[in-house]
């Protein structure tokens, strides 16, 4: 007895045709040219005896008859005992035309194969997708009371099953998986679909919170998934009873968890912060119609809706699937199995692997440096602050991604030594000579790099002044404010405004303005620094909502303390938990990867919480840590010392507050 799979180079075919090798016969696999590569990859995979039973048949899905030539159509015709037809696209993202050829028009050729092969049975593997949203449980022998077919995915799943039912004369089998995730022993998944969409939100969610921080989850209905190891032994026993032609099999799990356990289970597998109580995802399916379709025609309604979506990293479709109201009953199917001792694994006993192996493996952020590349290879980027601390480190980065770079500064030593050790590495580096704290001037290097140029593809705001000193010691102190705004604010205005009309005229840019870990914790003894943060903050806000139509967008990166020159007067900081330059570098290549509107670490945006919600409450933190830190002996100039000195040992509070506020300004 011979197989013929289509999709054998696939996630479940290629796991399937290893299971088959186990059984007597050989195994024709269907291969378009373009997949022979990938089908000499596999032969390691599937073993040594792969070598002499496992045949490539060239041929096309969507061909007639799959375009197998009449030498093998006559050579194979009587041979084939079971035909396999697993090609087919299970994606929800994949455009109408795609699906439509793939899972209507290429089951119609694969039946027209198996029927001129004269195949012992037609094994079609569907989906649950095949009985659309229907409202309530549907059973192995339900087919044409499907509801809610208006999606791609399910018409298309529906039809070729229809096709099969309505159109083969030979035996058939159906078979119908839910949602399937990675292997339940390894984890191991080759792409990002279905409950996968939710893994980086969740992983946002870790990053930005605390593990033990209270959240709220959706209700939503009801998600079915199953590991492909459950599949493909399902797959391999069902087919090979006897008896069983002209009938359905539901290949799902029949408890499944509703979506808030879902997401509360990946988070436990993920360390973030697990959902505490839930709302109801119909809620927002109360809107009435006619608003939802008055708001669709909005384009700045679409608009912050696509924002949203990819905030989170969803795609639009996966919010059609939160409230699935569908249940399968698939009693049948699971009496056979268990008579084989093939039991679906609990989700919950190997989610984390599937989280591991998605972390590891599939993770779009581990894909970062060609992202990069691809985000400033041959633009002009200029760094303010280029000659040392995060923009020197910020500048090695982007060389090494391609990017033709101009650093600003007013040290002219540390410029050419920065400028020298760039251009060693092959970087593509031009340097500018420039005090920032006059207006002119800074119109002045826009201008010159333009004209040497010819645009400004990126502005990097990142040249500032700190002063740490508590108010009460500033009463007669006014210029601190002055000099901190002159440079923190003043100038960045002036580069920015000088910049725009060309990143206007072109329809594209980025401003990215450094700010600080203290706007958003109100960090004391920080007033002056943290003002003029706050106001280029705010003027960043405001041009962002100016420019939002526009390809052009403002980014804001609150960086923690950070170890660099303009925190060494303070002694207090060199026992402090501090990024280096190199790890704050990665905040800005995040900001040119996905050009948010704000990157902040998690106890940022956390700080940025408590000051919305209980502001109060963030008082007394931060006033808490006013009190048990010392003021420096350059911000008491000569005056006499109020609190503990600044060479004293750290104190038990002071730790306490340093580890449970790593990178906070006191």
């Amino acid at each position: 007895m011979d197989y013929f799979v289509t999709g054998a180079t696939g996630f479940i075919g290629r796991r399937l045709v290893q299971r088959l090798l186990a059984r007597d016969g050989k195994i024709f696999v269907l291969v378009r040219g373009e997949s022979a590569e990938k089908l000499a990859a596999l032969r390691a995979y599937w073993g040594d005896e792969a070598e002499q039973r496992i045949v490539p048949i060239q041929g096309d899905l969507t061909q007639p008859q799959l375009g197998l030539a009449a030498d093998d159509l006559a050579t194979l015709r009587g041979q084939i005992g079971h035909f396999f037809h697993l090609a087919a696209i299970y994606n929800i993202n994949a455009s109408a035309e795609s699906q439509q050829r793939a899972n209507v028009d290429g089951t119609r050729e694969a039946l027209a194969c198996a029927e001129a092969l004269e195949a012992g049975c037609f094994h079609h593997i569907s989906s649950i997708a095949a009985a659309g949203l229907y409202p309530g449980v549907f059973s192995e022998d339900m087919f044409e009371q499907a509801e809610h077919l208006g999606h791609p995915y399910f018409s298309t799943k529906h039809e070729g099953e229809r096709l099969v039912r309505q159109q083969y004369p030979r035996p058939w089998r159906i078979y119908r998986p839910a949602f399937v995730v990675g292997d339940s022993r390894t984890g191991e998944m080759d792409k990002i679909d279905g409950p996968y969409y939710l893994f980086k939100p969740i992983q946002r969610l870790r990053d930005a919170l605390p593990q033990w921080f209270p959240v709220l989850g959706l209700e939503g209905g009801y998600v079915n998934m199953v590991p492909v190891d459950y599949v493909v032994q399902a797959l391999d026993h069902l087919s090979h009873l006897p008896d069983l032609d002209g009938q359905t099999f539901q290949l799902v799990d029949p408890a499944p968890h509703r979506f808030s356990e879902v997401i509360r289970i990946f988070c436990h597998a993920a360390h973030a912060p697990e959902p505490v109580g839930t709302i109801n995802a119909r809620l927002f399916t109360l809107l009435p119609s006619f608003a939802r379709a008055m708001l669709s025609e909005l384009e700045p309604a679409r608009q912050i809706g696509t924002d949203i979506l990819q905030a989170l990293g969803l795609p639009a479709e996966v919010f059609r699937f939160i409230n699935w109201p569908t249940r399968y009953d698939n009693r049948r199917t699971w009496g056979l199995l268990a008579e084989a001792g093939i039991e679906l694994p609990p989700l919950d006993s190997y989610a984390w692997r599937l989280w591991d192996y998605w972390e590891r493996h599939l993770d779009p952020d581990l894909f970062r440096e060609q992202r990069l590349r691809d985000a400033v290879a041959g633009k002009v980027v200029v760094i303010t602050g280029g000659s040392s601390g995060i923009g020197r480190a910020t500048a090695f980065r982007l060389a090494q991604a391609g990017a033709r770079l101009a650093l600003v500064s007013r040290d002219e030593t540390e410029l050419q030594e920065t400028s020298a050790a760039l251009t060693a590495q092959g970087g593509s580096v031009a340097f500018y000579v420039t005090d920032l704290t006059d207006m002119d001037a800074c119109g002045a290097v826009i201008e010159q790099i333009l004209r040497d140029h010819g645009q400004i593809d990126v502005l990097i705001n990142n040249a500032g002044r700190s002063i740490r000193r508590a108010i009460e010691h500033a009463y007669d102190r006014l210029h601190d404010y002055q000099r901190t705004m002159q440079l923190n604010y003043f100038a960045c205005v002036k580069l920015t405004l000088a910049v725009l009309p060309s990143m206007v005229e072109r329809d594209s840019g980025q401003i990215i303005n450094i700010s600080s870990i203290g706007v958003l914790s109100n960090a004391p003894r920080f007033s002056a620094y943290v003002a003029s943060k706050a106001a280029l903050e705010a003027f960043s806000r405001c041009a962002g909502a100016e420019f939002a139509h526009t390809g052009i967008d403002f980014t804001i990166i609150n960086f923690p303390l950070v170890r660099t020159p303009m925190i060494a007067p303070t002694e207090s900081y060199r026992n402090a938990h501090t990024l280096s330059p190199e790890q704050a570098a990665e905040m800005v290549v995040e900001a040119l990867i996905k050009r948010p509107e704000r990157v902040a670490t998690g106890l940022g945006k956390l700080s940025q919480l408590i000051h919305a919600f209980t502001p109060q409450v963030g008082q007394r933190i931060m006033n808490a840590g006013f009190r048990e830190f010392p003021e420096s002996a350059a911000a008491l100039g000569g005056k006499a010392a109020t609190t503990a000195p600044s060479s004293s040992p750290p104190s038990a509070g002071q730790m306490a507050l340093a580890r449970l506020l790593r990178g906070v300004h006191w």
